[in-house]
């Protein structure tokens, strides 16, 4: 794009919008969109109880489907391996069908459009639909990453932090659209997420890295009004369950939704704008020292590309071999190298105690709400409370955790390790039904649910590199599924059936086939909330040793490689530039 005098108003008008839809900042605003639509996975509390009651499943069932939802939403190897050698619009597409037909088949079976399908049915449909979640938690969030790797702590964050106020944002559309329809709310997760990811999967790409001076105030401005979003469905939560809103009142708060929703786009225009200003000024001459350039497109090949594409040729090489000498923390280790080290080990150990327990609330909060005597109307509150929390668990871990690392010098390993230690006492809230404590505890637990992946994520691209970033990724969300059949399954589900039947027992009933099994009272969960509390400790002491491991890699600066890195390119672009001349800039 060449600035001139004679351009007319149109076709700057053209150029600048361009440049916007086709910059890295409106590519990050997109993935704030897609994000903010893939939480489904966190709704099964929701949509449970209309499968529970409908195809007539018992608990343990209940929790074995929330295990292949869980399972589904963590194995994205294939995705992640896809991701590493195709652009990130291929996963994305995938995601976007995988998403409409698990979600689209569990409504037809729910509503009884199809004829009562066989249990392994139900996992496969499950299955399906939350691993639609991998492919475009993969294309979004490893995409970011690499486009802003040295603001990774917070770029995590703030994607986790949309996909955790997902739940909230699905629901209020979905009381907007359907009124109280449960089952029509599966409905809405089959079509919304597709919908949105195929509007914005154009955009998501990967650009140059080159870091501009204030990203880290553009991401504290993303940050500030997603606090707003979050403040207000926080509010509209309240209200609604204070008061009865017709549909009518609906449409209105999910249209200020989706105004506070797009908010962030105005940073977009500022940015750009800046981006623009700059690089109109530095091809005037009006500047005589270059400002650094974001992203140039249709650019000659610089030595630092062809530098990386020979280290990618050997790292490939490199895929199988050397995998018992790895190289230091921090640089880019092969797949078996990383997942054969000691610090990766720790690190699987300490995240399946970690997850394995809050996944147990998060999947079976409708139960253990109805178990410890809450209304149908609370246990809607937690549900959508407990999204909020998620979202700022998400946020907090990467303004704290890059503060620690950053200004204290301290190992971000440490938050993982106060989060497992954090999350037992809302286990032991449950476990002895302390009075109104699932409303204390659906909070500790979200926040903690909330903080432990993004915070999984970070420390693993900071360990490990990020040549396979994407595999790497996927790898670490293994551990989820894992911890969530250990304690969910085979423990929290196989002691609500027992003590179930041992109340029937008592009452001398005898269940019948396809009958719904239910146990009410605070001994349904009390052993298995005590066992979760001590695997959360035993975790939290597991994680402390990585943090004694890396205490010396995190004392220097982590970002040191890719700000030197920056500078290179940034000093090439520039060299290029003064022989070609003026290019295109892709902010």
């Amino acid at each position: 794009m060449v600035f001139s005098g004679k351009q007319h108003g149109w076709e700057k008008t053209k150029d600048y919008t361009l440049q916007i839809l086709t910059g890295r900042w409106f590519m990050m605003f997109s993935s704030f969109m897609i994000m903010s639509v893939s939480g489904a996975s966190y709704m099964f509390g929701l949509y449970s109880r209309e499968m529970k009651s409908v195809l007539g499943y018992d608990q343990s069932t209940l929790t074995l489907l929330s295990f292949y939802k869980d399972l589904g939403s963590c194995i994205g190897i294939l995705s992640g391996l896809l991701n590493e050698i195709t652009p990130p619009w291929v996963v994305l597409t995938i995601g976007g069908v995988l998403n409409f037909f698990g979600y689209f088949m569990i409504w037809l079976a729910v509503t009884r459009k199809i004829s009562k399908p066989q249990i392994w049915n139900m996992c496969l449909y499950t299955f399906i639909g939350a691993n639609s979640h991998c492919s475009t938690n993969t294309g979004v969030v490893v995409t970011s990453v690499r486009n802003f790797p040295g603001s990774r702590g917070i770029v995590i964050g703030l994607l986790s932090g949309y996909l955790g106020l997902s739940g909230a944002i699905i629901t209020q559309l979905y009381y907007a659209f359907y009124g109280n329809d449960s089952k029509s709310l599966i409905l809405l997760m089959a079509w919304l997420p597709t919908v949105v990811t195929f509007v914005f999967t154009p955009v998501i790409k990967h650009h140059m890295r080159v870091e501009q001076p204030n990203d880290s105030k553009a991401f504290y401005n993303f940050l500030y009004m997603t606090l707003i979003l979050a403040g207000y469905l926080m509010i509209m939560i309240i209200v609604q369950k204070c008061f009865n809103f017709t549909k009518s009142e609906y449409y209105v708060t999910s249209i200020l939704m989706l105004l506070l929703l797009i908010l962030p786009l105005f940073v977009v225009i500022v940015e750009e704008q800046r981006i623009w200003k700059n690089k109109k000024e530095h091809i005037n001459g009006e500047d005589s020292s270059p400002k650094p350039l974001n992203i140039i497109t249709n650019m000659p090949q610089t030595r630092h590309a062809r530098r990386e594409s020979t280290q990618n040729e050997k790292q490939v090489s490199a895929f199988w071999g050397n995998i018992l000498f790895p190289p230091s923390r921090g640089e880019d280790h092969t797949i078996f190298q990383a997942i054969l080290s000691l610090d990766m080990m720790t690190l699987f150990v300490s995240t399946i105690c970690g997850l394995g327990g809050t996944l147990t609330v998060v999947n079976n909060l409708s139960q253990i709400g109805l178990s410890l005597g809450y209304p149908s109307h609370s246990i809607t509150t937690f549900v959508s409370l407990m999204a909020i929390w998620i979202y700022l668990g998400k946020v907090a871990q990467g303004v704290i955790s890059e503060f620690i690392i950053t200004k204290l010098k301290l190992p971000r390993p440490l938050i993982l390790t106060s989060i497992l230690t954090v999350s037992c006492f809302g286990h032991l809230l449950i476990a002895f039904n302390i009075p109104n404590g699932l409303y204390v505890a659906s909070i500790i637990i979200g926040f903690c649910f909330g903080a432990n992946l993004p915070v999984l994520f970070s420390i693993i691209s900071e360990l490990f590199g990020l040549k396979y970033y994407s595999t790497l990724y996927n790898v670490g969300l293994i551990a989820s599924p894992i911890g969530s059949y250990l304690l969910s399954v085979r423990v929290a589900g196989h002691l609500y059936d027992k003590e179930a039947i041992k109340q029937m027992a008592a009452l001398g009933l005898m269940r019948k086939p396809g009958e719904e099994l239910n146990c009410n009272g605070s001994q349904c969960y009390k052993l298995a909330f005590i066992i979760i509390t001590v695997v959360s400790l035993f975790g939290a002491l597991v994680s402390l040793t990585l943090v004694i491991r890396t205490r010396e890699f995190y004392k220097g600066d982590i970002y040191k490689k890719f700000k030197e890195e920056a500078n290179t390119v940034e000093n090439e672009l520039v060299v290029t530039q003064n022989k070609v001349g003026p290019v295109s800039n892709d902010g």
